[in-house]
C-alpha cells in the first residue's frame, strides 16, 4: 500500500538470489513477458541493444511507452556490484512534476497532454514495436478528468510527421519546461540500491533513471501488468464485497480516488 501511495516502496531481506526476488514479484502477480523475456537476470552485455544495459548514465523515463499498454509495476533488486561504483538509482515522480508544471504554465500541461506522438523498440533486427496508436506524455482519464499516466522516454520516441512548425515549437517549449522540472534537485530522489533490498514503483507514475557505473553489476527483475496489480490492490485493501458492489460505479470513483487508478 505504501507503493500505492507514494508511487514506489522498498522490500527489505530479500534473499540475493533471482529466484527469490522472482517468487517476491509473483506475490503481487504473474510477470508481464516482452521482448526482454521474462523475469530478468543480466549485467551490462548489451544483449538487447538497449541503453538499460551499458554503463551509462540514464536521465529519468518510463519503460514500455512503445507498447500499446505499458507495464504498471517494476521490480528492481541489485544482486551484486563488484570492481566498481556508481549506479546509484534515480526516481521521479511524474505526477508532483507535472503539479508544478500547472503552477507555474497550464497551457505546457494542456500541452502534453493533447499532442500525440508515436514511439518505437527497434534496437534488435528481429524487433520493431509499436504502439496501436500514437499518445501524449500525459493521459488524461476520460470520466475523472484527472492525470493517471505518464509516457515520458526521450530514447523511445519516435519521429513525429503530421505537424507543421507552429506545433512544433509549443510542443518542445513544453516538454522543455518538464525537462527542466525533473531534473530539479527537489524533485530528484537519488538512492543506492544494495543487495537484499529490492525497489518496487510505479511506472505510470514514477520517472527512473541511474548514475554512470564502473565495474560490474548483476541485476534482476520484472514487470506487472496494470490490471492484474489494480485487482490484487483493490481486493486486499477493499474486500471483494466493495469492489463487487462499485463495478462500473463512477460517481464512487470520483469520491474515491484510489480505488481507479
Amino acid at each position: 500500500m505504501v507503493k500505492y501511495k507514494w508511487g514506489f516502496c522498498f522490500v527489505k531481506g530479500v534473499p540475493v538470489d533471482p529466484e527469490s526476488t522472482q517468487k517476491l514479484i509473483e506475490r503481487i502477480a504473474f510477470i508481464r513477458h516482452t521482448h526482454y523475456g521474462g523475469f530478468w537476470d543480466f549485467t551490462s552485455d548489451l544483449t538487447f541493444k538497449d541503453t538499460a544495459y551499458t554503463k551509462e548514465f540514464l536521465g529519468a523515463h518510463t519503460d514500455n511507452t512503445y507498447f500499446t499498454d505499458p507495464a504498471r509495476l517494476q521490480l528492481f533488486h541489485l544482486l551484486s556490484h563488484t570492481e566498481g561504483h556508481g549506479g546509484a538509482s534515480l526516481l521521479v515522480d511524474g505526477f508532483k512534476a507535472a503539479a508544478i508544471m500547472r503552477r507555474e504554465n497550464p497551457k505546457h500541461l494542456g500541452v502534453l497532454a493533447s499532442t500525440r506522438h508515436p514511439y518505437h523498440a527497434s534496437g534488435n533486427d528481429d524487433v520493431c514495436i509499436q504502439p496501436a496508436e500514437q499518445a501524449p506524455v500525459f493521459k488524461i482519464h476520460p470520466d475523472l478528468g484527472r492525470l493517471y499516466q505518464i509516457r515520458w522516454n526521450n530514447y523511445d520516441r519516435a519521429a513525429k510527421r503530421n505537424w507543421g512548425l507552429k506545433e512544433q515549437n509549443r510542443w518542445y517549449n513544453a516538454a522543455r519546461h518538464y525537462n527542466n522540472i525533473i531534473q530539479r534537485p527537489g524533485v530528484e530522489i537519488w538512492t543506492q540500491l544494495e543487495p537484499g533490498t529490492a525497489l518496487i514503483f510505479d511506472n505510470w507514475r514514477m520517472l527512473h533513471g541511474r548514475s554512470e557505473f564502473t565495474g560490474k553489476r548483476r541485476m534482476c527483475g520484472g514487470y506487472v501488468n496494470n490490471d492484474d496489480f489494480i485487482s490484487r490492490y483493490r481486493l486486499l485493501k477493499y474486500g471483494r464485497e466493495k469492489v463487487i458492489e462499485n463495478l462500473g460505479n463512477l460517481a464512487y470513483f470520483k469520491e474515491n480516488p484510489n480505488m481507479l487508478i
